[in-house]
């Protein structure tokens, strides 16, 4: 393997930039301090957050090791089908300002924490909330394991470029395996003590060192390597990487529409835009937030510049048969950084990377922590306001570490967790985001609806083998498959119980969801 440019200096500059991350989630607990024996201080920072750290929250929520670990892996593994991304997150911030300033004010007015508060209250089912917490709660959990795996990537980076683990795989993967635990250790303490407000302090942390790799490398590393034109024309890398062949063409729109349904049906990216303090800063933030798109669109194409920085493609290549290849490809963004960019830098883009991971996790953990705790326990047993936060802290920590066991059991390209989610939590788009809308669904059809499209998702994944269906018109992303099952269920069973004489029950008034009251 080829000697990068990681050494002491990078080091040092990694552990003096982990500590502040770690003062600043500490710290968290005495900003704008309010009563943590309250769910929504300590998990919604209060609904106090303005226009700046609503954008750098849902930036650091959002824009995860998806952004810099995932896509740049899938874009140099398979092709250009994965630079699907691009459009998604265009996509998804339209159908994120048709949704959620509806759904924070119906949350503002009827003090609901998560999605599943108003569902029950909508439809007036509790078992419909419970199945939309449990579909949360889910499909989140191998997005937190896609934290994992950046993290990883990023550590290995740094350790190899020590020299520790280039002799033996299995001393690598100790190491790397105590510092993950380690880290996560930290992780869940200052979240436990800080709930959303350490989430937002180090997201902006992390968003600062993050902006500052890509808005650097995106520049020099061209500049070093000849220009961009090198990396696409002077390379040889296979023609699907950098035309999308025509068949699959459906996939790739699949994929993209398919993603920017999902995205905010994800229970973090609602928790996060239910932290604003007002309807309007949150649509402010909101459309800010295509300018990480932009960051994204260059991140992307390291999968694709690796092939012009030869080092760091002959790392890679060296590792495939030790790591796997799916592991190897997840090093191309720190090993294109770490073969071109002086020593003091990557110590900074590796630290990037690796809180780029703890952050997200974090934020998704008090999400889902949300939802087990209101919308499952609480219906069964009464919790009092201190006890539910207590217990959210609590399951906050379990989440964090159960998700580790996703890294593990579900193998492949890091990009196949978040679609694997996807697929999941898609489901939940008719009682969450057409209940905005409309309460002419039947509760029992959506139960139904939401169940058969979770079903048909999980068994068309194993039966394909992957994210993808065989269709006559091409491949689909079986997310959008299982959404037309349960879109169908729920509105023909709705209109057969409409002809029988059922009528909704109003709970939530549709001015409740339209203004602040």
């Amino acid at each position: 393997m080829p000697k990068s440019n990681i050494d002491g200096i990078t080091l040092g500059v990694f552990l003096i930039l982990f500590v502040i991350f770690i003062f600043l989630g500490f710290y968290g607990a005495r900003w704008r301090k309010g009563d943590m024996n309250k769910l929504h201080e300590w998990g919604l920072a209060g609904r106090r957050l303005g226009v700046f750290f609503v954008w750098f929250l849902m930036g650091a929520d959002l824009y995860t090791a998806y952004t810099f670990i995932a896509v740049p892996a899938a874009l140099f593994g398979i092709g250009s089908l994965y630079f699907f991304a691009v459009p998604y997150v265009a996509w998804t911030f339209a159908i994120a300002l048709l949704t959620m300033p509806r759904l924070w004010t119906v949350s503002r007015n009827k003090g609901y924490v998560t999605a599943a508060d108003f569902v029950k209250d909508r439809f007036n089912s509790r078992t419909l909330a419970i199945l939309v917490a449990i579909v949360g709660i889910v499909a989140e959990l191998p997005y937190i394991a896609l934290q994992i795996v950046g993290m990883k990537a990023a550590l290995s980076m740094l350790l190899l470029g020590l020299g520790i683990g280039t002799s033996s795989v299995s001393s690598l993967t100790f190491i790397n395996e105590i510092s993950l635990l380690l880290a996560f250790a930290i992780l869940a303490a200052f979240t436990y003590t800080s709930g959303l407000r350490g989430a937002t302090l180090t997201g902006v942390f992390k968003d600062a060192l993050i902006w500052f790799t890509v808005i650097v490398s995106i520049i020099a590393i061209p500049i070093f390597i000849g220009g961009f034109h090198t990396a696409f024309s002077d390379i040889k890398a296979p023609a699907k990487f950098l035309t999308l062949p025509s068949s699959f063409i459906t996939a790739y729109f699949s994929l993209a529409l398919g993603s920017a349904i999902a995205l905010y049906l994800y229970p973090h990216a609602i928790n996060g835009s239910l932290s604003s303090n007002s309807k309007n800063q949150l649509k402010l933030s909101t459309s800010m937030l295509p300018i990480y798109g932009i960051g994204l669109a260059f991140l992307a194409l390291f999968g694709i510049l690796v092939y012009a920085v030869s080092p760091a493609l002959s790392a890679i290549s060296t590792l495939k048969p030790i790591i796997g290849a799916s592991s190897a490809a997840d090093l191309v963004v720190p090993a294109t950084i770490a073969y071109e960019m002086p020593n003091w830098f990557v110590g900074i883009a590796l630290v990037g990377v690796f809180i780029g991971g703890l952050v997200p996790a974090a934020i998704m953990a008090i999400a889902i922590a949300n939802l087990f705790t209101r919308n499952i326990v609480k219906e069964f047993k009464p919790l009092s306001e201190k006890a539910e936060s207590s217990m959210a802290k609590w399951v906050s920590v379990v989440f964090k570490f159960l998700a580790l066991g996703f890294v593990f059991a579900v193998p492949g390209y890091a990009i196949t967790l978040q679609l694997l989610g996807g697929i999941i939590v898609a489901q939940a788009l008719p009682p969450v985001f057409l209940g905005l809308y409309t309460n002419k669904l039947e509760k029992r059809s959506l139960i139904a609806g939401l169940i058969a499209g979770v079903v048909s998702g999980i068994g068309l994944y194993y039966y394909s083998h992957g994210v993808f269906m065989k269709t006559p018109i091409g491949l689909i992303y079986i997310a959008l498959i299982a959404l037309i099952i349960n879109l169908a269920i729920s509105g023909i069973g709705s209109l057969i119980a409409y002809s029988m004489g059922w009528r909704p029950k109003i709970i939530v008034k549709d001015e409740e969801i339209m203004k602040s009251l």
